[in-house]
């Protein structure tokens, strides 16, 4: 923690505070937030912070410039090996910086931590490429799913081509990073942008986000930064048909928020890094709860 804080005091990057019991939920389809009930000063039902990036936001659209957070942050998704439903998280915020100057300084901070000095960048499309010999961008449903069969059992699985994209990433291609040291991927197909930009490159839309793997394990989510507040919103609005037609609740979309990109969101990138895989990896370990005092099942 000494050695974070001193990393981004020297870059004049301010550490902020923001709440844990927050007013809304998350949209986003693949991230289930805690409810807290109604108590005696809790007017309304209350979500444990995902992430601390909706309220860093309005911190941003306020004029705060470059800002960290060091922070607990709660999912009620998987428990295991790398997920804990408690965490902590760092997550930072760089006004006028691309998503590959925030490669940078994520990898300065990565490298000085694990004391490794290899970086290396591959895009998506260049990743799928090379391992899969397939073009994510303009692979049908049916090529995903042989390319998939020809690699493991997928049974009577079916789905988009998200769906797919994501099980060969996530069942075959990362077990092939373990020895890749620290790999940053980069530009998502416009379907997974998330709450970044979208752009044009030749012939395909890319989300302008990244993902870092330190030997195969993923350990940052970082964005150059949506800041347009009627595409946030459609992006929302979206996510909340997805998670209907998968049968989860239909969650609000965060006022503050949209009203704080109304006012003006500055020009950014952000990045979230958990800390405890971080630790993992410094100490060499493979079970998350190694480096926790008390770990879900010990809470």
């Amino acid at each position: 923690m000494t050695q974070i804080r001193e990393f981004f005091s020297q870059r004049n990057v301010l550490e902020v505070e923001t709440p844990l019991l927050c007013s809304s939920g998350v949209t986003d389809p693949s991230l289930e937030p805690f409810l807290v009930g109604e108590g005696a000063v809790v007017s309304a039902p209350r979500y444990l912070q995902t992430s601390p990036e909706y309220a860093m936001k309005r911190l941003l659209a306020a004029g705060s410039g470059p800002i960290y957070q060091i922070s607990r942050a709660f999912r009620d998704g998987e428990v295991g090996a790398r997920h804990n439903p408690e965490f902590s998280i760092l997550e930072w915020y760089r006004p006028e910086f691309s998503h590959h100057e925030l490669m940078a300084e994520v990898a300065e901070l990565v490298c000085s931590c694990l004391g490794l000095q290899v970086v290396e960048k591959i895009s998506y499309r260049d990743l799928f490429l090379e391992q899969l010999d397939l073009d994510p961008f303009n692979a049908s449903i049916v090529e995903l799913r042989t390319c998939a069969q020809a690699h493991i059992d997928t049974g009577n699985l079916a789905g988009s081509t998200d769906m797919w994209l994501e099980l060969l990433m996530s069942h075959i291609i990362e077990p092939q990073l373990s020895q890749r040291g620290v790999l940053f991927v980069y530009d998502y197909p416009a379907s997974q942008a998330a709450l970044s930009r979208i752009v044009k490159f030749g012939d395909v839309d890319l989300g302008q986000r990244f993902e870092l793997y330190v030997n195969g394990m993923e350990l940052a989510n970082g964005y150059c930064e949506l800041i347009d507040g009627k595409e946030q919103q459609a992006r929302f609005e979206n996510d909340n048909v997805q998670r209907r037609d998968k049968g989860l609740a239909e969650h609000a979309l965060d006022p503050l928020l949209m009203a704080a990109m109304d006012h003006g969101l500055p020009s950014c990138s952000g990045v979230a890094l958990g800390i405890d895989r971080l630790l993992m990896l410094v100490c060499g370990v493979s079970n998350i709860g190694d480096v926790l005092a008390f770990d879900w099942v010990r809470s």
